[in-house]
Formats: structure tokens, C-alpha cells, sequence
């Protein structure tokens, strides 16, 4: 079992983590020029239950880390489906694209499952349980939600839904 101190540190990691991946950038213009919003800007993190970090109603940011020393990849997806991933493969490129029609409905879908509030790792009272595991998170408007590909462990329904939906349809899941 993990102690607590090494969950705190880990939690509060991935929380440091997700702030920095999520913040966005701006170059100098002049006062008339428009910003053109980019999926990570707009994936602002919000003050949730708790003092749970969440995201904008009907969007979803999924964080992947293998082991500790794994690169994070960041997937930031809009209400509409235009996705930015952020070192999808573990070879630092950022990459964008757009879920398909049937794709955006079923996430949509899934982000409004009732069942999904009970997913939550608060809800859950979620530990890391594994050792150099691949960690998923899925910031939602409800919570956070991580799982682990750990033996044994026990996958969130509708939060495990979402994990396969992202990642079959963006590029790729981290590397080693």
C-alpha cells in the first residue's frame, strides 16, 4: 500500500502538472486583435465540490502518465470535439484534431451520465494502489476521475467509456 504522505505528493504532482499543461500562452498584439482561443486555454481549470478541480460543463481533459518517469500527455477536448494533444506519444509534438460526429454524441453522452458524479476520486475516495502503472485522469465538470492499469483493479463504467472513446480516437497513448 502507498502511504499517505507519497499519495498527497502524487495527487498534488498531478495537480501541478495539469495546472502548468493547462496554461495557456499569449503573444503581444495590439488592443484590436482578437485572441483566437485554443482548446488549452479554454480547458481552464475551475474551483469544484470540495475543492475538486474540474472543467467546463461538456468538456474533458485526459492525462496519461506512465510510472513516474513517464511523459504526461495531455488531451484537452472541447464541447464540439476539437481536440489539442499535448506530447500524445511521448515524443513532445502537440497535435490537434476533431472527433468525429457519432464520437462528440456519444462523449456528450457520457459526460451527462448521471452515474459519473459517484466516479469521482473523491466520490471514490481513490488511492494509488500500483507501482509504475499507467495512470489516466479524466478531469470532467464533476471531479476528477483516475484509474490505474493495475491487475485487479477495479475500472469506473462510465469514466472508462470515456478513457477508451479518447483514446481510440486520438493519436496515440503514452510510450515508455
Amino acid at each position: 500500500m502507498v502511504p499517505a504522505f507519497r499519495f498527497r505528493l502524487v495527487s498534488f504532482s498531478v495537480a501541478a502538472l495539469l495546472a502548468v499543461s493547462l496554461a495557456g500562452c499569449t503573444s503581444p498584439g495590439n488592443a484590436d486583435d482578437e485572441p483566437t482561443p485554443r482548446p488549452a486555454e479554454s480547458m481552464a481549470v475551475q474551483p469544484g465540490l470540495g475543492g475538486a478541480a474540474t472543467v467546463g460543463k461538456g468538456k474533458v481533459s485526459l492525462l496519461q502518465k506512465l510510472g513516474s518517469n513517464g511523459p504526461l500527455r495531455t488531451l484537452n477536448v472541447e464541447p464540439d470535439g476539437r481536440w489539442e494533444c499535448i506530447d500524445c506519444a511521448g515524443d513532445g509534438v502537440t497535435s490537434s484534431g476533431a472527433l468525429g460526429a457519432e464520437q462528440v454524441q456519444r462523449l456528450q453522452v457520457l459526460l451527462d451520465d448521471p452515474r459519473l458524479p459517484q466516479e469521482t476520486d473523491q466520490a471514490r475516495q481513490y488511492r494509488v494502489t500500483c507501482i509504475d502503472a499507467l495512470t489516466s485522469s479524466l478531469l470532467t465538470s464533476v471531479g476528477m476521475i483516475t484509474t490505474q492499469d493495475c491487475p485487479g483493479e477495479e475500472q469506473p463504467l462510465v469514466a472508462y467509456e470515456i478513457l477508451l472513446l479518447l483514446t481510440q480516437a486520438t493519436p496515440a497513448e503514452p510510450t515508455a
